[in-house]
């Protein structure tokens, strides 16, 4: 195989993995940064990531969690070295402060909010179970944990979840017990 026709092969394996697991790795990517922004930047990194370093992936079967990876890292590294921009809400323009009022479905919003205060080592392992779809065994090779440690999380994760929403069912948000 020349240089040329091993270039094109490349480049087809490259955009076969991408294009099956490009919406997984976004949302994610999504997930860990709570902006979409973020996420779009750090899925853009971790696709040149992992052009980059193609050859390393032995088995198409385990690119899912390859590429997961790469942007777990990549979205550590942008929080490493990013200063995130602040806004001024009394500075916003009327159409940006009607989309901070635009609540489309408050029990769903809420149950997203209570989702990202979670502390990453229980809303981490949550989303790549419940969104994600991922075994125990696949979480705990993810983020190098034990499956006991994963198991932990995933149950500490489901409580805290259930008290916050048994809180604010009684009325009183942002009560910690």
């Amino acid at each position: 195989m020349n240089a040329s026709s091993a270039g094109i092969e490349r480049r087809r394996r490259f955009d076969r993995l991408v294009g099956v697991y490009h919406q997984d790795m976004f949302r994610y990517a999504a997930w860990l940064s709570r902006d979409r922004a973020i996420a779009e930047d750090v899925v853009q990194e971790a696709l040149l990531r992992a052009w980059k370093s193609l050859h390393a992936l032995r088995d198409d079967g385990a690119a899912k969690p390859w590429l997961l990876t790469i942007v777990r890292r990549e979205n550590a590294r942008y929080f490493e070295r990013k200063r995130l921009e602040t806004v001024d809400v009394d500075d916003l323009s009327p159409s940006q402060e009607a989309l901070l009022a635009h609540e489309p479905d408050e029990q769903l919003e809420g149950l997203r909010e209570s989702i990202f205060e979670l502390e990453d080592d229980y809303r981490e392992p949550l989303v790549l179970q419940v969104l994600m779809g991922y075994s125990t065994k696949e979480i705990g090779e993810l983020m190098g944990l034990k499956q006991g440690a994963v198991l932990t999380r995933l149950h500490r994760a489901r409580l805290k979840l259930r008290e916050r929403v048994e809180r604010e069912d009684q009325g009183m948000p942002g009560v910690e017990r």
